[in-house]
């Protein structure tokens, strides 16, 4: 199990995701992103205006998820 913050990925909070496989903490993410943007959450509005910039350029996007990839691959296991 890896651990990941929303601010490590893309996002504007510290609340930690828990996961075995980027794409389990890609979508717990994406699902926390939902919530605040139903919330009205300004900070995390803010950070999904940036997300919606880079997505313009799917080669820009790209680049971004396989970073976030490497740094998921490069966490140490926890036992949560």
């Amino acid at each position: 199990m890896k651990t990941m913050t929303c601010k490590q990925l893309g996002g504007a909070c510290d609340l930690e995701f828990h996961a075995e496989t980027f794409e389990e903490m890609a979508e717990q993410s994406k699902k926390h992103g939902m919530d605040m943007f139903q919330k009205g959450d300004q900070a995390h509005l803010a950070a999904m205006n940036e997300m919606q910039q880079l997505m313009q350029s799917s080669d820009a996007m790209k680049a971004w998820m396989d970073q976030k990839r490497k740094e998921f691959e490069a966490l140490p296991n926890t036992d949560k």
